[in-house]
């Protein structure tokens, strides 16, 4: 499904609507809409900071494995404009947490679920995985001491190192709770999404 905003061109996989008419199906669906917003809230956060910089994105694809935003002009930007965009997705999952935390502890229970999933969300970004927002940031980090040979086998090395201890940990928790498959779907996701993207870095 595509459409249009402004000089923007958003695309969503039909995937991402299937999986939303199960979770309707598996009564689920407020736990599905409480991590659609804390990701919409991390990629607007993303976005938001383009635009400040005057680097409106091209395309935005959203599909299981990932929400991708393409603008063109990445080296064209600074290392510090280029810091700021990464980081302030999961900063902004940060104060959506903070603020949702609050109002949980006014009284409303309500928002203790939009306030886990926000900070689940920006915490699981901050991984240093290729993929994820933190394995950018170390990237641009040592890109600018190494080489960018070294700056991604570094990065490949610890995505890695990440990964198989999170995979282990999963089959342990499924085996011990016998349902739990929390962790193993992390790691399945972390997968998908580094194949998706094809060893691309920022």
């Amino acid at each position: 499904m595509k459409f249009r905003i402004h000089k923007t061109e958003i695309t969503i996989s039909y995937l991402i609507i299937c999986i939303a008419s199960i979770c309707i199906i598996a009564e689920a669906f407020d736990s599905f809409l409480c991590c659609l917003f804390a990701i919409i809230i991390h990629e607007a956060g993303h976005i938001t900071m383009m635009c400040i910089f005057g680097y409106a994105p091209e395309k935005i694809k959203i599909s299981l494995f990932e929400i991708s935003i393409s603008d063109g002009k990445r080296q064209e930007r600074n290392f510090i404009q280029n810091i700021f965009i990464i980081f302030f997705g999961p900063f902004s999952n940060f104060i959506c947490f903070i603020l949702f935390y609050l109002l949980y502890l006014i009284g409303n229970d309500f928002f203790l679920y939009p306030a886990a999933a926000n900070l689940s969300v920006g915490l699981f970004n901050i991984l240093p995985v290729m993929s994820l927002d933190g394995g950018q940031l170390l990237y641009l980090i040592l890109s600018r001491f190494f080489s960018d040979t070294v700056s991604q086998r570094t990065v490949n090395i610890i995505t890695f190192i990440i990964i198989f201890p999170l995979a282990f940990f999963g089959f342990i928790l499924l085996f011990n709770s016998k349902y739990n498959f929390s962790l193993l779907i992390v790691c399945i996701y972390l997968v998908f999404s580094l194949i998706c993207r094809n060893n691309k870095y920022y």
